[in-house]
């Protein structure tokens, strides 16, 4: 098993294009699955994974002059690199907390999702897991 995340071990991670790398410098804080209608339309699939983790454990590597974002009214920025369009994370750089999306981290995230939110808008054609996991119509409480 890895070490958990560290200044000194870092977990890297990078947009599709590879243009955007930053590393998560601490373990993250929470995990879960969402499955809201954004979420399903910016993956095209049925869910998405992301875990939170505080801005100051984050580091942009390289390419953060490619960040761009998505400000809904009522929701968390969705940034993603303006090159490969790679989704990277939920939140603003300038707030306390971001949440990476799960798939753009190299190798083991040392964490795994801890429920299903927001599955009162679960997709009709993909069943929700029977695992165990707490679910909420809603975000977490």
């Amino acid at each position: 098993m890895s070490p958990e995340p560290s200044p000194q071990h870092p977990l890297l991670g990078r947009c599709l294009c590879g243009a955007v790398r930053f590393e998560v410098r601490a373990p993250f804080t929470s995990a879960a699955y969402c499955y809201c209608h954004r979420c399903q339309r910016r993956t095209g699939t049925a869910r998405s994974a992301s875990a939170r983790i505080n801005v100051d454990d984050l580091e942009i590597l390289t390419g953060r002059d490619l960040i761009r974002a998505w400000q809904p009214a009522d929701g968390m920025a969705k940034n993603y690199c303006g090159e490969c369009g790679g989704h990277l994370f939920a939140g603003s750089l300038d707030a306390d907390f971001v949440a990476i999306r799960l798939g753009t981290i190299d190798g083991d995230p040392g964490i795994r999702p801890e429920a299903h939110t927001w599955v009162s808008s679960a997709a009709t054609w993909e069943d929700i897991p029977d695992d165990g996991l707490p679910r909420y119509e809603g975000n977490r409480p």
